[in-house]
């Protein structure tokens, strides 16, 4: 099966570049979401008019009670392909958004733990009540470093919420955001559903 590496290494040097540079916070996402467009390594040239986000909302980036969870067991996340990937539960995000408790597992890839550069790579994937809709169905992704953990606390940023590879063409071995993942809430941030008819 293809690999997602290539996009992770991408979204997390763009998520670097956005936080270096003194621009409104507007600006910001937009100037992330056209190096995103721009660098994604399946859409082509031409598909590319297809990628399509939320207007930037401020109030989609948010302060989550971090809690840290020692699974030593681990777990086989689901994925796109129907194989599975290991996983462990690496902690608990506890936040507010439209007013309404939401919590979400943070996870670490088994694979990654042994490469030297994603070692401290964390992975939250997840769905929403847009999912499938506004939305890609198969949820969308987060992606953080252990250093993004200050204390007890991370910083989110939905919209820097981005689709699988599996959202614009098969083949492609996507984790499935575990049950506990969906939020009951609608994420009106970040990507949206790819726009090219379906291939």
């Amino acid at each position: 099966m293809k690999r997602i590496l290539p996009l992770l290494t991408i979204i997390l040097s763009l998520a670097t570049a956005a936080q270096a540079q003194p621009k409104s916070y507007k600006d910001s996402i937009i100037a992330f979401q056209e190096n995103y467009v721009a660098t994604h390594e399946v859409v082509g040239k031409e598909d590319k008019q297809y990628l399509s986000f939320f207007a930037p909302d401020e109030s989609y980036r948010i302060v989550a009670d971090f809690k840290k969870i020692n699974d030593t067991k681990g777990f086989d996340m689901q994925t796109s392909s129907g194989n599975q990937s290991k996983y462990f539960v690496y902690g608990l995000l506890t936040f507010k958004i439209h007013d309404t408790i939401q919590k979400l597992y943070v996870y670490q890839s088994a694979s990654l733990m042994k490469n030297e550069e994603y070692f401290d790579y964390l992975f939250v994937p997840f769905g929403d009540a847009s999912s499938g809709f506004q939305s890609y169905g198969g949820g969308r992704y987060l992606d953080f470093r252990f250093n993004d953990v200050k204390g007890n606390q991370l910083k989110m940023d939905f919209n820097k919420a981005y689709n699988p590879y599996c959202a614009y063409a098969s083949g492609y071995n996507c984790p499935l955001p575990p049950q506990e993942n969906f939020l009951s809430v609608t994420i009106e941030a970040g990507e949206k559903n790819y726009g090219k008819p379906y291939h």
